[in-house]
């Protein structure tokens, strides 16, 4: 049984965590440069609606990627490589932080009107998030590859 869970919570991470990363390059390279091209009288009301709808996307993968992280480290004991385990429990660690003091406050701060200043803050740090979620897929496929062998 404790085979078979594990088996789970290395698919889980592995999707949730693929699943961000081809979310976060689209986001990176198409969906938030592109915020500059909305007019400036429907900018504040189409960034309050993009927050809503985004968090419904990016919510649920997110949320799974960490308990299954967190399971990892849990469920691991010694049959997956120690080390990947606990840089991909890090970087989740990170992208959350990243996320609650960066983007959210950008976010926060646009859904007043467009602000090219913090449009441009928000592109710029949201790099440090698009290399972590691929570092992360990376650590996760590894995962996989490994088979579980330490």
């Amino acid at each position: 049984m404790t085979d078979l869970l594990l088996e789970v919570v290395l698919l889980a991470n592995l999707a949730s965590s693929l699943v961000m990363t081809g979310l976060i390059w689209f986001v990176q390279i198409v969906h938030y440069p592109l915020f500059a091209s909305v007019g400036a009288r429907e900018f504040a009301g189409y960034e309050k609606k993009h927050s809503q709808l985004t968090s419904l996307v990016v919510g649920p993968p997110m949320l799974i990627e960490a308990a299954s992280a967190l399971g990892l480290a849990f469920l691991s004991q010694g049959r997956l490589a120690a080390w990947a385990v606990w840089v991909g429990l890090a970087l989740v660690a990170f992208i959350w932080l990243s996320t609650a003091a960066i983007q959210v406050p950008c976010h926060s701060r646009l859904e007043a009107g467009f602000d090219s200043r913090i449009h441009r803050k928000l592109v710029r740090r949201n790099w440090t998030r698009t290399v972590a979620w691929t570092l992360r897929s990376c650590l996760a496929l590894f995962l996989i590859w490994r088979g579980g062998a330490q």
